[in-house]
């Protein structure tokens, strides 16, 4: 692979491991919504997705029309097609930097706050005022937590509510420790974008021909 591909298809992807490195390195757990943990997802891996499938499968004829713009189009495409996975996907609270021992009784707190008719059973929870149902995931080792809805009949104001109010909860819960799956994160985050300057400050003239040479495809 030529300099002007690795580049491209490593550093978003370098970017976003380097960012969710740091957030599980943080001092306190960090709350974000199931569709904006995708859309991060989505940009990591659009390096990729330039570099290989819309590079091979460019259209000619389009690209004999619209020149450079064609990249633009697809790259609206590819926008569009991940906005639709994420309004088909299930709600869904994503916790970072947390440990099971921390996620339960934080949620704990604040399910009475939020709804009096409240019931557990096992990892699933019904909070039927709000119009939530949803089942908690954890994963101990890379210090992540997730709530699920559990079925497609749910309230999306329900579910902003239960977010803010988690996301308040957490704020006072005190640093896990050091993870070595954060640390391992960042490192390879921080190699890769050092890859990516090594090639721009090294190899700049063969990166601007092979992106000019990209463009006029």
């Amino acid at each position: 692979m030529d300099p002007l591909h690795t580049i491209i298809a490593i550093g978003p992807l370098g970017v976003y491991l380097l960012l969710i490195g740091l957030l599980n390195l943080g001092r306190r757990p960090f709350v974000t919504t199931g569709g904006r943990d995708l859309a991060a997802l989505a940009v990591g891996l659009s390096g990729l997705m330039i570099a290989g499938p819309m590079e091979l499968f460019m259209p000619e004829a389009p690209a004999r029309r619209f020149g450079a713009l064609v990249w633009l189009l697809l790259l609206a495409l590819y926008g569009l097609g991940f906005t639709l996975v994420i309004l088909m996907t299930r709600p869904r609270i994503v916790i970072y930097n947390v440990t099971p021992e921390q996620l339960r009784p934080a949620i704990a707190r604040i399910v009475e706050q939020l709804d009096s008719q409240s019931r557990w059973a096992g990892e699933c929870l019904l909070l039927p005022q709000l119009g939530v149902q949803l089942h908690m995931e954890t994963s101990p080792v890379m210090r992540t937590g997730e709530l699920v809805a559990a079925g497609y009949r749910q309230s999306f104001q329900g579910w902003r509510k239960l977010e803010n109010a988690l996301a308040a909860s957490l704020a006072e819960v005190q640093r896990p420790g050091r993870t070595i799956y954060g640390a391992l994160l960042t490192f390879v985050g921080l190699g890769v974008l050092m890859t990516v300057a090594y090639w721009v400050v090294n190899h700049h003239q063969v990166v601007a021909q092979g992106l000019r040479e990209m463009l006029q495809h």
